[in-house]
């Protein structure tokens, strides 16, 4: 099994009010999260990126307002308080470059002594664009052309010197970059940094096909266990079903089954049994769904200011309007009339107010129960070839990792499911990844 933590910043699953949670910028709590990591073996750290506040009525989202630091410095910077632990950004391939790029990421990888990575992720969003001099000129159909291209040039970058630790000339002329020059940076020490992506559309699934060493799965509401998940690839037969999909397409690229690793991302919540795990999940979702969030949840899908509604009351009996940006630097929903007809059938039945129909609709907690329990669901997933393993979203800065490795991890152990200690000092040993053939 491998693990991953994801550093929850800006997002509806932290947990703002516990009295627990620490700054989202301050160094100290990406230190304390990494280090937590470290001490329980996992393969790396992964940071997401946001390249624009969020907007709600034309103003910044007072909700999530904390900022969101640049990632390749702050996993500079966790390279000198880390050792073995890989570093993951998430960096946007639609508004960088190729050579400037490559160029940071294999600085990262020598600093790191070779525990670079870096989540693919692209933007077709004008709304984001506007901070960019190219603004949001890139139509949505481009998004996968453009990010392949960027991840083949990027690689191209990074074979240009030669085992023998000399550079070599590059070019490279396609639709989206023409450059040519001499790289700056040596070969890194896993030769390429690892490459993560994150996509669910057949696009998305041949893109990770042929780049990416890592697919960062997507999975949809539930609770596990008990109660399987329902949607997207949260119960088994959906997480192999995609596992299955992914994976076969593989060959067609020239890849073998090894080359890539599908981790889904997860949240959980421990108790001292099933049922104490199931009250402390219900609860830490009435905290995430707080009642401003409720309101927040229900204007993504009808587009429409709701702020006069009350949260515990019944919803809107209005349709929604599907070309509204009242909320900005969020996905909308994709069919708001049918959502809409959906949550109001769901709290017709069951007599819900708004905010408990948002609790009911919405991301839940993936797994759920003792350490025992939660470990065993694990180990099903990954023995049965649902996932290869789990990039963990704890709901709480920095600390929400610390039960997971104190209690879970040495039962995973137990089992024989996770490493007892590092074997090799690079991301690529960790996840069992060949290092690139040089192609000079």
């Amino acid at each position: 099994m491998h693990l991953a933590a994801h550093f929850p910043g800006v997002n509806n699953t932290t947990v703002w009010a516990d009295p627990r949670s620490r700054s989202q910028i301050d160094f100290s709590s990406f230190e304390h999260l990494a280090r937590t990591a470290e001490r329980g073996l996992f393969d790396f750290f992964f940071l997401a990126e946001g390249l624009r506040l969020r907007e709600h009525k034309g103003e910044i989202h007072d909700l999530d307002v904390v900022g969101r630091p640049e990632s390749i410095t702050v996993l500079n910077a966790l390279a000198a308080v880390t050792d073995r632990l890989g570093l993951a950004a998430t960096v946007n391939a639609t508004f960088n470059e190729p050579y400037e790029l490559a160029r940071r990421l294999a600085s990262l990888d020598h600093l790191s002594g070779g525990r670079a990575a870096w989540n693919v992720v692209t933007s077709s969003d004008a709304f984001t664009g506007e901070n960019f001099r190219r603004g949001g000129y890139l139509d949505r159909a481009d998004r996968y052309t453009r990010a392949a291209e960027f991840v083949s040039t990027a690689r191209r970058l990074w074979d240009s010197w030669a085992p023998d630790g000399r550079p070599r000339p590059f070019a490279h002329s396609g639709r989206h970059f023409a450059i040519e020059g001499e790289f700056t940076v040596p070969r890194s020490p896993q030769g390429h940094p690892v490459v993560i992506q994150a996509g669910d559309s057949d696009e998305g699934r041949d893109f990770a096909a042929s780049a990416a060493d890592i697919v960062f799965a997507r999975w949809g509401s539930g609770g596990y266990p008990p109660g399987r998940h329902s949607t997207r690839h949260g119960t088994p037969e959906a997480g192999r079903a995609f596992y299955s999909d992914v994976k076969a397409r593989l060959a067609a690229h020239g890849r073998e089954l090894g080359d890539l690793k599908i981790m889904p991302g997860v949240t959980f919540v421990i108790g001292d049994s099933d049922a104490e795990a199931q009250e402390k999940a219900a609860e830490i979702r009435r905290q995430q769904v707080s009642p401003q969030n409720a309101i927040l949840a229900l204007e993504l899908v009808w587009g429409r200011d709701l702020s006069s509604y009350d949260p515990e009351g019944p919803l809107p009996d209005i349709d929604p309007d599907p070309d509204s940006t009242l909320v900005q630097g969020r996905v909308r929903i994709g069919d708001p009339f049918a959502t809409a007809a959906k949550w109001r059938a769901l709290s017709e039945a069951k007599g819900l107010s708004i905010r408990q129909t948002v609790i009911e609709t919405t991301r839940r907690q993936s797994f759920i129960g003792t350490a025992s329990s939660v470990a065993a669901a694990m180990d099903e997933f990954v023995s049965t070839d649902a996932a290869d393993g789990f990039i963990l979203v704890p709901q709480l800065t920095p600390g929400g990792l610390d039960d997971f490795v104190e209690q879970v991890v040495p039962l995973l152990q137990e089992r024989g499911a996770f490493r007892t200690q590092y074997t090799g000092s690079t991301l690529r040993s960790h996840l069992g990844l060949r290092e690139p053939v040089w192609k000079g």
